[in-house]
């Protein structure tokens, strides 16, 4: 027992370690989880949703600390309880995740390594027949060092994880996990290789035959029963592969620019998430940068799920020189832990990722300009049953005489028609009386 006492002790200890700095790295990360289960459709806990930050840190300092006490032999008892009643509450939060389906990731290791519920719950478990073996050798467990070198090693690791805390809550995590670290390319981290696993679907219609329900399963084709259809059911026995970015586009007005503007050599992305969160610190030291950086010779967007309306308050408010472009708010959010927050990049390469708090280290050398496309002024002529007009006498013309209009800008078909002054005709069928 003695020996299984201190393989366990050592194991948990390590593992609560590695897992809580993992989301100590990132505890905004973390509490934007916690905003996910406290949300109506895990837990409707919305009361809770205010402190998810503070819960965050708490939890995740907490967590490392506890595997300190364990590994050291600091106070057994107030450590090993604490480890029962946290993993006690863990396993039925990853259960009824799991169970019910609420949650698909369950954020126990950050963006370090994807688990999914039923996963989560099953290390739970493991973890749990750990320390309740522990538990009950907790007789056995002994500190390595003498009552006050233990109090030092356990004081200097709190006061260590309040510290590097507080630098990745003013600056970034320091290990990045995500798709969007610097050196990746956004654009690849999108593409779908061709042979991609598909995933399979199972398909599971019901009949009634001869009084009977019936069930057919196929991989999607409908099944040829003589009989009723009640219903069918779908089963994902395996999931389709999904690129490491998957949710990321740049819209404006309801059109695409994602593929434009990835391709830009110089671009500055200035990304706020929420307009209304932001900090004002921090919209004033953006807007100074961008500045400069327009003035460098660089492109300068903003990515925000604020809607046009409040973009354009804050542009004015702030006098804001750049437009913006709206995207997912997940995928803002999980871009960058700063609101607002500042990029670099070279054709969709990231190459500086900063925090308002350290937009002065944004390298912004002079760079050549790239010219703005010139748009090409259209010249029409207008045609009312084959006969040339003017725009003014097809403007008053009654829209009830009218058969059709017929809007040509193909330039071959242009020729055809031995137009050459015009880029754009306009014809206009009259009804016949």
């Amino acid at each position: 027992m003695k020996y299984l006492v201190g393989f366990s002790r050592i194991f948990v200890g390590i593992f609560f370690i590695i897992s809580g700095f993992i989301k100590l790295n990132d505890p905004i990360g973390f509490a934007f989880k916690l905003e996910e289960y406290f949300g109506p459709t895990v837990l409707d806990l919305p009361f809770f949703t205010p402190y998810a930050l503070g819960i965050s840190i708490f939890v995740v300092v907490l967590e490392v600390l506890l595997g300190v006490f364990l590994i050291i032999g600091y106070k057994p008892k107030f450590t090993v309880w604490s480890l029962l009643l946290m993993i006690i509450f863990f396993t039925f939060l990853t259960f009824y995740s799991a169970y019910f389906d609420k949650v698909k990731d369950c954020g126990c290791f950050g963006d370090a390594m994807k688990m999914d519920p039923w996963e989560s719950f099953g290390k739970d478990v493991i973890l749990l027949g750990l320390i309740l073996i522990i538990f009950f050798g907790v007789k056995y467990i002994k500190p390595f060092f003498g009552k006050f070198i233990t109090t030092i090693i356990s004081l200097l690791a709190f006061i260590a994880c309040l510290g590097f805390a507080y630098h990745v809550l003013m600056h970034l995590p320091s290990i990045d996990f995500r798709p969007y670290k610097v050196g990746a390319n956004i654009t690849d981290n999108m593409i779908v290789p061709e042979d991609a696993d598909k995933g399979e679907i199972e398909y599971n219609y019901t009949f009634k035959v001869n009084g009977e329900e019936k069930t057919y399963t196929t991989n999607g084709s409908y099944p040829t029963v003589d009989g009723e259809f009640l219903r069918v059911e779908t089963n994902t026995i395996r999931e389709p592969y999904e690129p490491p970015i998957h949710d990321f586009s740049i819209e404006r007005d309801g059109e695409d620019f994602t593929t434009e503007i990835l391709q830009e050599e110089h671009l500055i992305l200035i990304v706020s998430y929420n307009l209304d969160k932001a900090e004002a610190k921090g919209l004033k030291a953006i807007k100074e940068v961008a500045d400069q950086a327009i003035k460098n010779g660089y492109k300068v967007i903003g990515l925000t799920a604020t809607g046009p309306e409040e973009q354009q308050l804050f542009r004015e408010a702030y006098k804001l020189n750049f437009d913006f472009y709206f995207c997912d708010e997940t995928a803002l959010k999980t871009i960058v832990r700063s609101n607002p927050a500042i990029l670099k990049l070279e054709k969709g390469t990231i190459i500086q990722k900063l925090h308002f708090n350290d937009v002065d280290e944004l390298q912004l050398p002079e760079v050549e300009r790239k010219p703005e496309p010139v748009a090409l002024q259209e010249n029409i002529l207008y045609f009312v049953d084959e006969n040339p007009s003017t725009k003014d006498e097809v403007a008053v013309l009654d829209s009830e005489l009218i058969e059709s209009v017929n809007v040509i800008k193909d330039s071959t078909k242009l020729k055809e028609m031995n137009i050459t002054d015009a880029n754009t005709v306009v014809k206009i069928i009259l009804k016949k009386e």
